[in-house]
């Protein structure tokens, strides 16, 4: 059994984030995904959505078979735990792959790291992108009324 984890902070799920999970579970049999701790959320604004609920959210898809909050102390705890024979990255999370991979094998996990490509179909591909529509639409509105 090849076992896959996806890694990132989900804070608003959008078409992006099911493509990210779609092309990661394709890689393996089994998809673990680890949800980052709202603590540990430093290279962005911190998420909108609390770290409970956006783990609740990435568990209900259905491409998914295992989701768990991440460690506050250690990102490679969880991987330690699961022994993944695959690390997927998403196309914007700025992970130095070879960086990456060194660190791994410091601690003895011999994954290999794959970078996923960006998602090219309709819709939003960043939470970024939909907390701007929303501020554009909804809180413009409110100012002209």
């Amino acid at each position: 059994m090849k076992r896959v984890v996806a890694t990132g902070t989900f804070d608003i799920l959008h078409p992006g984030h099911v493509f990210y999970l779609e092309e990661s579970k394709k890689l393996g049999d089994e998809l673990h995904v680890i949800v980052a701790r709202d603590a540990n959320v430093k290279h962005k604004p911190r998420p909108v959505i609390p770290e409970e609920q956006r783990l609740m959210m990435v568990r209900a898809l259905k491409t998914v078979d295992f989701a768990r909050l991440g460690s506050e102390k250690d990102m490679f705890e969880p991987i330690e735990e699961i022994k993944p024979d695959i690390i997927t990255i998403g196309f914007n999370q700025y992970f130095d792959t070879g960086k990456l991979k060194d660190q791994l094998n410091e601690r003895g996990i011999y994954s290999e790291v794959v970078k996923i490509n960006d998602y090219k179909g309709q819709g939003f591909s960043s939470s970024r992108s939909i907390m701007q529509q929303i501020l554009k639409q909804r809180c413009n509105e409110t100012l002209e009324k």
